[in-house]
């Protein structure tokens, strides 16, 4: 693939990358590093992709896959470990959710440990099953569950502290 190619292809799904990596991520240094290296292995692995499907799914999955890495590399393969008890919390009111932002949105699953917002966006955002999570992650069935409804209780006290 040609330099001028690459720069196109690049430019032309930057946002779309950058929406994907920013859920993964603390930082927006970070979001970019995820996203650089998922266009790198992009470019690499051009010929893997077949012109017969969509190219937006097959970025998706590699950008995901990516980011899963850099997960990995922040935390050197350990999960943290789960000690808290789940409490039981009533749905955050409907009312305040429809008036959130998409950026809103974003900036409160960031505040979520890695561990949480990682299993939070595989499951809720990207459709994964427990189990699919637990091979990506090298967790238990039962850690990603936990993690999930962790993150969404979470999730919860931010939004009633923040409304």
């Amino acid at each position: 693939m040609r330099r001028d190619s690459q720069r196109e292809l690049y430019r032309m799904f930057y946002a779309y990358g950058m929406s994907i990596a920013l859920r993964y991520t603390d930082t927006r240094e970070d979001a970019v590093g995820v996203l650089n290296d998922a266009f790198l292995k992009v470019f690499q692995g051009i010929q893997k992709y077949d012109r017969n499907r969509p190219f937006k799914p097959w970025l998706r999955q590699i950008i995901v896959n990516t980011a899963i890495d850099h997960y990995h590399r922040q935390q050197k393969l350990q999960m943290e470990v789960i000690n808290q008890e789940i409490m039981d919390s009533s749905p955050a009111d409907e009312t305040i959710i429809s008036g959130i932002s998409y950026d809103e949105i974003i900036h409160m699953i960031r505040k979520l440990s890695p561990a949480y917002r990682t299993v939070f966006n595989l499951h809720v955002i990207e459709g994964f099953t427990h189990e699919e999570i637990a091979d990506k992650l090298g967790i238990s069935v039962g850690t990603s569950k936990s993690n999930l409804a962790k993150a969404k209780k979470n999730l919860q006290l931010i939004l009633s502290k923040t409304f």
